[in-house]
């Protein structure tokens, strides 16, 4: 089978022809009347194959385009989009955008950031490693990873599969301000979903290795393995007791608590008034040696980039510090409706690092002594307006800082707020799949529903 079909090939030859096409989108709509208008182009590629009980049952090949034009006249914004990239086509999503534009109320907010905050330091980040891998040597792969773990633990009854993926992206952000954006960028992964057990005592559970670049994937055998571990080690789980203990977020878990804050501080939440922590900026929402930083240049960092998503150049920055919130997440709309400047934030934070003052996962153990060890949550209970958080949760019962059994069907329940503020440690063992980076977090004390009584 030949390799990879579905490859970009030359990624600068494929983004030249998307800034040519966005400066035509751009010079169209100017000839149309639009004061101010912008274009995002990307063409983005893709293999993943999938495999179960040591049978191929998916390979799938994919390449698409998107075209989006926004144009303001005045105070007025109209969008449109295409995939098509024939003229008359590209002419007719112009002149869309220009019509709903013509016939839309005036929004003060409306318009592109500032042409002073546009980027003008455009580097690469170490993001652009294709992996000229074919469908086969992906099954291949997935085969082995699967077969590795159903060989590793005789418990191990069933399989939910195991899958290989890979993916180029090439993108331009273009406005008329002049600002012409250029990015690219490949991703990859590895993942294995075992079944432990017989029949109503089956347990799943996985594992899955990701990165920019092949060479950053953990082996098919690791992954494998690891799958089977965390599913065997699940098996006879056990209820606790309802009531108030110390709670320890792995750091696959610990990431969501970070994802409800950058909820809780984004833009439009707060410009409608629909967050927990409206007008929380510069007060103290997490103890005092607590800290999330902003590193938007990290090479090879999931979520690089000089610029955001409309050209604003990106900087290094706080987001919490000393525990006080330093800011909010913003866009330029999102920071006029606020009456506050953008923070480069629009299209989302760009690689966040949680500060650890503990040490690695077995001390993290051992600091809590005894409590809950989450490493799965269930359902969507978390209430951005008033910050109650309620979710179904997995995980281990733990004594004298040592795991002793699994616990599941149980609740764990608090404020974001009470929650962050309760927060006792973040661990050195960060989970690096992810832009967001945070090793395990405890929190000391949440209400956790599970029997009734001892």
């Amino acid at each position: 089978m030949p390799a990879y079909a579905a490859s970009l090939g030359d990624s600068q030859a494929r983004l030249d022809v998307l800034a040519d096409l966005s400066q035509r989108l751009l010079e169209s709509a100017r000839a149309r009347g639009a004061t101010q208008a912008e274009v995002s182009c990307s063409e983005d590629s893709g293999l993943s194959v999938n495999v179960r009980m040591g049978e191929v049952e998916t390979v799938e090949s994919t390449r698409d385009r998107g075209i989006s034009v926004t144009v303001y006249f005045g105070k007025r914004k109209g969008s449109a989009s295409t995939a098509d990239l024939r003229e008359d086509s590209l002419d007719a999503t112009v002149e869309q955008a220009c019509a709903i534009a013509r016939h839309t109320e005036d929004d003060a907010a409306a318009g592109l950031a500032e042409a002073d905050l546009m980027a003008t330091d455009l580097r690469e980040f170490d993001s652009w490693h294709p992996w000229m891998i074919d469908a086969d040597r992906a099954i291949d792969l997935a085969l082995a990873s699967e077969q590795a773990g159903r060989e590793a633990d005789s418990r191990i009854a069933n399989s939910d599969g195991a899958s290989v993926g890979t993916g180029e992206s090439v993108s331009v952000y273009a406005n008329s301000h002049g600002f012409v954006g250029r990015e690219r960028s490949t991703q990859h992964s590895l993942s294995c979903a075992l079944i432990a057990g017989q029949g109503d005592a089956m347990q799943r559970d996985g594992w899955y290795t990701f990165g920019l670049s092949a060479d950053d994937l953990e082996s098919a055998a690791t992954v494998g393995r690891k799958a089977a571990q965390r599913a065997a080690s699940r098996l006879e789980p056990r209820q606790i007791a309802t009531g108030e203990y110390p709670v320890l977020f792995a750091s696959e878990m610990a990431r969501s608590l970070v994802g409800h804050l950058l909820g809780a501080v984004s833009g439009g939440a707060l410009y409608r008034r629909a967050s927990f922590l409206v007008d929380s900026a510069g007060q103290q929402l997490f103890p005092d040696w607590f800290a999330i930083d902003e590193h938007p240049f990290l090479p090879r960092g999931f979520r690089s980039a000089s610029f955001d998503a409309e050209g604003v150049a990106t900087r290094e920055s706080p987001l919490v510090k000393g525990g006080v919130l330093q800011r909010y997440i913003l866009g330029s709309y999102s920071a006029r409706k606020l009456g506050l400047a953008t923070t480069a934030n629009a299209g989302g934070v760009h690689n966040l690092q949680v500060e650890a003052n503990a040490g690695d996962f077995d001390a993290m153990l051992q600091g809590m002594g005894r409590g809950l060890l989450v490493t799965e949550l269930m359902g969507q209970g978390v209430n951005t307006v008033t910050g109650d958080y309620s979710r179904g949760a997995a995980g281990f019962w733990v004594e004298n800082g040592q795991i002793q059994y699994p616990v599941d069907g149980i609740t764990v329940a608090g404020n974001l707020k009470a929650m962050f503020s309760a927060i006792e440690a973040v661990g050195s063992d960060v989970d690096l799949r992810s832009h967001v980076r945070t090793g395990s977090i405890l929190v000391g004390r949440m209400t956790v529903a599970g029997e009734t009584g001892e």
